[in-house]
C-alpha cells in the first residue's frame, strides 16, 4: 500500500506546482509581471508613503530582493522612488500609473487565494497542514531552502516572467 500512498501524494504535489505555474504564466501574459513583482507593487500601491525596508518587513522578502525587484518596477514605469524629504538617506516608492493599471489588470495571484481560504481552516487543520507541508520539505531535502510566502517557482527577484 506504501507505494500507492507515495504515488497518489506526488501527484497532488504535482498538482500543486502545476497550479503554480499555471498563475505564473496567466500572470504574466497580463500583466508581463512575475507573482514576486506583482505583490511588491500591490504592497507599495496601498501604501501612501511606501519604504524599500517596509515593503520588505511587510513581505518577508529580504532588502536586497526589493532593491532588485524595484529596480525592475522602475524600469517599467509601474513605480517610481525619490528620495524623502525629511531623510535624504531614506527613499519613498510610490506607484505610478501605468503601475495601477497593471494591478487592475493582474489575475488573482494563487497565494491570495491560498490565503484567504486557508485563513476560514480551523486552527487544526491549519496546523496539520503546516506540519505536512515542512514533513513534505524535510523529504524532498528542501528544509534549508530560503523561501518567502510566495507561490512561484522560479528565483523570486528575477527580472522577467518565466
Amino acid at each position: 500500500m506504501e507505494p500507492q500512498l507515495a504515488s497518489l501524494t506526488l501527484r497532488a504535489l504535482r498538482r500543486v506546482l502545476r497550479a503554480t505555474e499555471i498563475g505564473s504564466r496567466q500572470l504574466a501574459a497580463a500583466t508581463g509581471l512575475t507573482p514576486s513583482q506583482l505583490l511588491v507593487l500591490r504592497e507599495i500601491a496601498g501604501r501612501t508613503a511606501a519604504t524599500p525596508s517596509a515593503v520588505a518587513s511587510a513581505l518577508q522578502f529580504s532588502q536586497a530582493t526589493i532593491t532588485t525587484i524595484v529596480d525592475r518596477l522602475q524600469e517599467l514605469g509601474f513605480v517610481q522612488r525619490q528620495r524623502s524629504e525629511r531623510d535624504k538617506r531614506q527613499f519613498i516608492l510610490t506607484a505610478q500609473p501605468a503601475g495601477r493599471a497593471a494591478l487592475a489588470d493582474a489575475p488573482d495571484p494563487l497565494q491570495m487565494t491560498f490565503t484567504g481560504r486557508f485563513v476560514d481552516l480551523p486552527p487544526w487543520e491549519q496546523a496539520m497542514i503546516l506540519a505536512a507541508v515542512e514533513r513534505l520539505a524535510m523529504l524532498m531535502d528542501a528544509q534549508d531552502i530560503d523561501a518567502a510566502p510566495l507561490l512561484d517557482s522560479g528565483l523570486i527577484d528575477r527580472s522577467e516572467p518565466a
